[in-house]
Order: C-alpha cells, then sequence, then structure tokens
C-alpha cells in the first residue's frame, strides 16, 4: 500500500522531555527516519508521538490548503447541506460535494494517506517501546496510551468515510487495520466488525494506561493532549456510531463530570481561542504561525474569499435573538456591493466575536486550534443513548437536552412532553446546531439513514442522495488497490 511508502519526519526542536511543547505541539521535522529504524531511547518514542500529533495538522486530515480541504474537518458539512459552495470557490471539491468520486480521485487518496501516515508514526512511536516499562513505567504508560488513541481515532476516521455500515457486528466492508510498520505487510480489509474490534481494543488499552502516568498531559488553559479524559469522549462518539448506547451513555457522563458546559457568557470565547479555562474544550488540534489552518476551506479571512456558506436552511434553525450560537457560528461580510454570509466561527483569534478587523480586536487569518471534543457534544451523544434506550431513559435524555439548550439560549422554555421519535428527531436538529461545520453533518446522516436534500434556494440545482446509495461509502484510491491484491473495493465501484 502506498502508505508504506512514508518517511517519518520526527519534531526534535522539543526539549528532551517535550516541557517546552505542553502549551502548543510544535513540530519541526530536523531529520527523516526510515521506518525499519528502532529508537534506542525513551526520549526518541516521545518524540515520534508528537510528530503523531503533528500529522493530524495536514492539509488533508484536518488542516486545509490551497487545493485541500480538512477531510475530517468541515468537508463533512460541505458534503451535506449545510455547507454551500459559492463561485468563490471555483469548483474546488465539486467531486466530493456533488457525490461523483471516483477510484482515480485525488482528494480521496490524500485523506487515505493522511490518516495512514497518523497510524504509521503511531506505530513507529508504539514499536518495542515495553522494553522501558520496568525503567519508567508512568512515562511509558504515557506516551504508549495517547498513541494506542491516535491510531485508534484515525481507523475509526477512516471507518466513517470508508465503511459501507457503522452498525457493531455488521460483517460489510470496513478498513484494513495497520498495526505495525512492516513495508510488505499488506493487510487486508476487514469487516466492520473486525474494525470495531481493533478500535475499541486500542481504546481500552489507552484508557487504562492513561489512568496511571508519570504525570498529567494537560492543564486547565490547555487542552492540545489525548488525556483519559479525551479517550473517553473518543469511547462515547464510537459507541454511538456503533449503537452500543448504554457505554455510549457511561463516557459521555464521565466527561460531562470532569469537564461543564461553557456558560452563554463565556460560549463566543471558544471560537476565539479565548478560554483561560478550556471552557468545555476536551481536546484540541493546536495551530500556530507557519502551521496552516483548519479552516480556509470555508471563508479565507485575510482575502474575504466566501468558498462555502452556510445554507438559509441550517440558519434558520437558530433563535437569532437569543441563542449564542448565532452570533458565534455567522456573521456578515461584504464584497463590493454584495453582502454576504459567512461562517463566524474560524475567522480568527481575539476579543470579539463579532469583529472582522484586526482593529476591532479579532486576527483575520483563520489561525485558531481545532476543537475535536466539546462537552456540548457530550451532552448530545448522552442525550441520544437515552433516547434510544427508551422507557425511563427518555426523561433523562430529554433532561440533558434542555440543559444544553438552556446553557446557548438566553429565556429558554424548557421542552416537557416528547415522544421517543419526537426527542430523536430534536436531538437531531440540535446534534446540526451546536456541531455545525465541526466534521459531524454528513456522518449523522449517515448513521442514522436519513436522506440529503439541498434545496434550490441552497444550491444551483435541487440535489438528494438517498439511504443506502453506493456514495455513502468512499471508493479505496485504485492505487491502493493495485498496489495491494488483498485489498477489496468499496461495493458498487468495480
Amino acid at each position: 500500500m502506498k502508505f508504506n511508502k512514508y518517511l517519518l519526519g520526527l519534531g526534535l526542536s522539543c526539549s528532551l522531555v517535550l516541557t517546552a511543547c505542553e502549551d502548543v505541539i510544535d513540530l519541526e521535522p530536523e531529520f527523516q527516519l526510515e521506518i525499519t529504524d528502532s529508537f534506542t531511547t525513551l526520549d526518541e518514542h516521545e518524540y515520534s508521538l508528537t510528530g503523531t500529533y503533528a500529522r493530524l495538522r495536514a492539509t488533508a486530515y484536518f488542516g486545509t490548503g490551497a487545493q485541500t480541504t480538512g477531510t475530517w474537518a468541515s468537508l463533512p458539512d460541505m458534503m451535506g447541506e449545510d455547507l454551500v459552495r459559492t463561485s468563490e470557490d471555483l469548483s474546488n471539491w465539486a467531486t466530493q460535494v456533488n457525490w461523483n468520486y471516483t477510484t482515480d480521485e485525488n482528494d480521496l487518496e490524500e485523506a487515505w494517506l493522511a490518516a495512514y501516515a497518523v497510524v504509521l508514526q503511531a506505530n513507529l512511536t508504539l514499536q518495542n517501546i515495553d522494553r522501558f516499562e520496568a525503567a519508567e513505567p508512568g512515562r511509558v504508560n504515557r506516551i504508549k496510551g495517547q498513541a494506542l488513541a491516535l491510531r485508534a481515532m484515525a481507523h475509526f476516521d477512516l471507518l466513517r468515510f470508508w465503511g459501507e455500515s457503522y452498525d457493531r457486528n455488521s460483517e460489510a466492508k470496513g478498513v484494513p487495520y495497520k498495526t505495525s510498520v512492516d513495508k510488505f505487510d499488506l493487510p487486508a480489509r476487514l469487516t466492520v466488525r473486525q474494525t470495531y474490534d481493533n478500535i475499541f481494543a486500542d481504546l481500552e488499552d489507552a484508557e487504562e494506561l492513561l489512568g496511571n502516568v508519570d504525570r498529567a498531559l494537560n492543564s486547565s488553559t490547555n487542552r492540545a493532549y489525548l488525556d483519559q479524559t479525551a479517550v473517553k469522549a473518543l469511547l462515547a462518539r464510537v459507541n454511538l456510531y456503533a449503537k452500543q448506547y448504554e457505554a455510549a451513555e457511561t463516557y459521555a457522563t464521565q466527561v460531562i463530570e470532569a469537564i461543564p458546559l461553557a456558560t452563554r457568557d463565556n460560549f463566543s470565547s471558544v471560537w476565539l481561542d479565548n478560554y483561560p479555562a478550556n471552557r468545555e474544550v476536551i481536546w484540541k488540534v493546536t495551530y500556530s504561525a507557519g502551521e496552516g489552518s483548519p479552516a480556509t476551506g470555508v471563508h479565507i479571512s485575510s482575502t474575504n474569499r466566501n468558498r462555502f456558506r452556510p445554507s438559509v436552511a441550517v440558519m434558520g434553525l437558530y433563535d437569532q435573538a437569543n441563542d449564542v450560537r448565532y452570533t458565534s457560528y455567522f456573521n456578515t461580510r461584504s464584497l463590493g456591493d454584495n453582502t454576504r454570509r459567512i461562517v463566524n466561527k474560524f475567522v480568527g483569534r481575539g476579543t470579539s466575536i463579532t469583529a472582522l478587523s484586526q482593529a476591532a480586536g479579532r486576527n483575520m487569518d483563520n489561525l485558531v486550534d481545532w476543537k475535536i471534543f466539546r462537552t456540548g457534544e457530550m451532552y448530545l451523544i448522552r442525550a441520544e443513548a437515552r433516547a434510544m434506550q427508551g422507557g425511563a431513559k427518555l426523561l433523562a435524555g430529554l433532561s440533558d437536552l434542555n440543559e444544553l439548550r438552556a446553557a446557548r439560549i438566553a429565556n429558554y422554555v424548557p421542552a416537557l412532553n416528547l415522544t421517543q421519535q419526537g426527542l430523536l428527531d430534536a436531538i437531531a436538529t440540535e446534534r446540526r446546531k451546536e456541531l455545525f461545520a465541526e466534521g459531524h453533518r454528513w456522518f449523522d446522516i449517515k448513521r442514522t439513514t436519513r436522506s440529503v436534500t439541498r434545496t434550490e434556494s441552497d444550491a444551483t440545482t435541487t440535489m438528494s442522495l438517498a439511504p443506502g446509495a453506493r456514495e455513502w461509502a468512499w471508493p479505496v484510491p485504485q492505487g491502493e488497490v493495485d498496489a495491494n491484491a488483498n485489498l477489496e473495493q468499496t461495493t458498487g465501484y468495480n
């Protein structure tokens, strides 16, 4: 497979124990290491772990570039109905947005390789690390736990796009699960069930290891590392997809107890990266100057280029006068005689969410951290998990929904009585509102087997995709299939 050809850059700009990297993970590749080489010190394993985190900033993972968008950042909303492509986009990503992808689509190959680059670097970090366990058990646990969690997350993200089903025990096609750095290894495509088996094994090991470490991974003002709480957040998300609702509820509860929701007064500061107490951010990928951005695929702040605009439909879901998310997520910006709707979340850091200039209190450079997990999502996971269990859990699920809404909407009047289906529909709408442009919409539609429809008011032409269509699962890049006789193509693309 092509990802076997990667050379892994190791960041050596940090101090030997990475204490200088605790505030912002900063990778500067100063040399290349062949993947067949073996580390001789635990410091080298730690450097490799830093490199694994840095690979999440790749332009085909969370990062964006001139011709690529964050595959697991805003692309899932572009592929749904909540972000609408404009003429300023110049037809970038039209293949994904219009669901016309084929086996030779370059952007899909870049996404595949970006995720497996994270996997490969995590595997390099893990290779032979146990030989240091007797001397430094807490440190080994800290490094190993993060690497296992990162490996599991990358495979889960691959499953979200390439998996033919999300059901826990499905025998449909999942993805190859790579656990070694052997360049001659040609792994077969596992079933969805087998893929989940590996994901859960890695995450459960990571959860245990990260409960017994030599030092804390994060502080109250910075959550740039996958600590035990972040692993529990990932477990809550994976269990929701797998329809293991009791486990999803349990893990979401543990995270909620650890990291509370932001208040309505300080919610907007989350999107300015101005949160002295890390208000509800569980884990983020950090970006510094010169490391790109996770957001230029939507709106390029510095040049006022509006590639994708929020749809009329999604903006209409909010209480515009009272919901703090409306002013945090949306804004208008003029270009000549035209006033355009823009996504306000990722404009840049600063002190004012409504500002659109540095002079007014906000940088216009799209330089923001990408928030992978927030407590708001945990409330929605728990609400849905409880609603799906039904019975006595319905009232608790409704309480979760009301609590989240009350934290976002001034003068909110709680809903008092919903049927199970009514509650599930309300939670689905709230996920669309709360998690707008954060990389969830396409996957939410897919996992709940709904259809996606774009109306003429929000697209050049009306478009729809029904549940069960082959386009819900991406084709494996043809080059990967050609290079690996064990790798099966996604159903419908042969």
